[in-house]
């Protein structure tokens, strides 16, 4: 498991396919917030998601990669 203290607000989240996810807001026990503006289209819009730290790979400064693809990555966020 990654340092989640590594992890800075505002950092971007993306997908091991480089893929853009989210932008975080900030973690929370073992999950990662994102903010509301990356929170998708329709009904998902307006919602904060969090996406699990067991899917964080690395930390490299203001970028948090995953190690799921990020269509996956999207599938295993819980709304809030």
């Amino acid at each position: 498991m990654v340092d989640a203290s590594q992890i800075k607000e505002h950092a971007e989240v993306i997908g091991a396919d480089g893929v853009h996810v989210g932008t975080v807001d900030k973690v929370e026990g073992d999950r990662i917030k994102l903010t509301k503006k990356d929170s998708g289209e329709g009904s998902h819009k307006g919602h904060h998601h969090f996406i699990s730290l067991g899917l964080v790979a690395d930390i490299e400064g203001d970028t948090v990669r995953l190690s799921a693809n990020g269509d996956v990555a999207v599938t295993f966020e819980e709304e809030a």
